[in-house]
């Protein structure tokens, strides 16, 4: 969530995983003098100019509640492959807690489990995670598309294919995170640490020439300004704090978030348990500054200004070591004093500017068929003033995605069934992967000739329709190559 009206310093980019409900997307107008707002009636201290939006929105392989409008309402999206202190697993909202509210946010029905698994089952290879990439830099080209890894032994090797893939961002999470909202076998023991994933993640993009394209963000168990620090000397540009910011705005950690009893209504559905949350913005933004306030003095401690400075600088890590007497030194644990933490000590090279990385503009693959169609004039008319257009193109396997981003563009403006007008797209040839994804209501495309994999790929209206070219010598009952799918 974006503040910066009244913390122009301050840019907080909260997560959610699919059904965001639109009125989140609008600012807050009616908050009165003592900070409350009919339009959120469980939340305190709000001021007029303030959204509830949550500006990092993830898409794992259910995909309930991603739809086109829903992704265009992002400034970052990712990619759920897997979840730190749940490895293997997804998301998990137990059935008690899918109200009617809830479940028409996520395409669903109320009192039924909704399970959220890392998109294993479409993305077999890197390739396939590839695709995916492009497809959300397609839909939408603003918002930066990370990957979400668990930190183990071995994830350098994926941290680069990702890289390759054009991912923005890569997030490493340790098994210390999680808010507790998955039943407590899927998260006691699961996990492994961030520290471990973060250092080889990092070492291995130096080592490849691929640092410079991804930046690297750590979470799971972050909780002060010298966790950050620490952090950074790792190799993370960016910090993610979860639980921690939960506390600050009046989570009790009462670990019973899947009962749907939360005492302070932090995790509720229950209107009741919801109207004794204490939290406000302005308890946040107090945590984060006195957060920021110990990386500062923690930086000039050390003898460096900025955090660029120490950004993969694990050579200033030192393993405590034992007395000459053999005994430990202060701190050490007689039981850690045979572990070999070498591989966290050890530099691994320069990584360049963490500053330039986090600004670089989003990863993309130059012009595509979309951005043709949608600097038509007719097409533009049509867009703004909900008239109705056709127009016709031809098409090669090298356009993947296409008519994505014309999606996106109704989806920004009209929400995903909005748009009263109709822009009808007649295309000729061979299209590429993920053709017609995220269609919306009102975008009507018509292919004569053939589509690869991901055909309407999470799509959320409008038409879409295959048709066999004219010439064709084949008998369409016996090749079955389209799908006519209308809302």
């Amino acid at each position: 969530m974006s503040n910066t009206s009244r913390y122009t310093r301050l840019t907080f980019i909260f997560l959610h995983s699919g059904g965001e409900d639109p009125q989140r997307n609008i600012p807050i107008d009616d908050a009165d003098a003592e900070g409350n707002s009919n339009t959120f009636p469980h939340l305190r201290g709000l001021r007029n100019g303030d959204i509830a939006t949550s500006a990092i929105r993830q898409v794992a392989s259910g995909r309930f509640g991603v739809t086109t409008a829903f992704l265009m309402g992002a400034a970052q999206l990712e990619i759920k492959v897997a979840q730190g202190a749940k490895p293997g697993e997804g998301g998990q909202l137990p059935g008690k807690k899918v109200s009617p509210y809830i479940a028409s946010l996520r395409r669903s029905k109320a009192g039924v489990p909704l399970i959220s698994p890392p998109p294993h089952h479409d993305i077999y290879s890197i390739e396939d995670l590839s695709q995916l990439i492009y497809d959300l830099h397609m839909v939408n080209p603003k918002a930066k598309v990370s990957v979400k890894l668990v930190g183990q032994a071995g994830i350098g090797t994926v941290a680069s294919g990702v890289a390759k893939s054009n991912a923005d961002i890569i997030q490493i999470s340790g098994g210390d995170g999680g808010t507790g909202a998955s039943p407590l076998s899927s998260i006691k023991h699961a996990g492994g640490p961030m520290e471990m994933g973060l250092v080889e993640a990092h070492r291995t993009l130096v080592e490849n020439d691929l640092r410079q394209r991804v930046v690297l963000r750590a979470d799971g168990g972050c909780r002060s300004g010298l966790d950050v620090i620490q952090c950074a000397l790792m190799g993370a540009d960016e910090y993610g704090f979860g639980t921690v910011a939960m506390i600050a705005t009046g989570c009790v950690m009462a670990r019973i978030c899947h009962t749907n009893n939360c005492p302070v209504g932090v995790a509720s559905q229950r209107e009741e348990l919801r109207a004794r949350f204490p939290g406000a913005p302005g308890d946040l933004v107090n945590f984060f500054q006195f957060c920021a306030q110990e990386v500062r003095e923690e930086l000039a401690r050390m003898g460096y200004k900025s955090l660029d400075e120490v950004i993969g600088r694990n050579d200033l890590f030192k393993q405590a070591k034992t007395l000459g007497d053999g005994s430990a030194s202060k701190g050490q644990p007689a039981k850690t004093q045979r572990l070999d933490l070498s591989f966290l000590t050890t530099s691994s090279g320069a990584s360049g500017s963490s500053t330039a990385r986090r600004n670089s503009p989003t990863h993309n693959d130059g012009r595509v068929l979309d951005d043709e169609i949608l600097e038509d004039p007719l097409v533009i008319t049509a867009i703004a003033e909900e008239g109705e257009v056709t127009i016709s193109r031809k098409i090669v396997n090298v356009d993947r995605a296409a008519t994505a981003r014309v999606a996106g563009v109704v989806a920004a403006k009209y929400g995903d069934s909005g748009f009263a007008g109709a822009i009808n797209i007649h295309l000729e040839g061979s299209a590429g992967q993920s053709f017609g994804a995220f269609c919306v209501g009102g975008v009507n495309v018509r292919l004569e000739g053939e589509a690869n994999d991901y055909v309407c790929k999470s799509m959320s209206g409008g038409e879409v329709a295959i048709l066999p070219p004219k010439d064709s010598p084949f008998a369409p009952e016996d090749c079955i190559i389209a799908v006519s799918i209308s809302q």
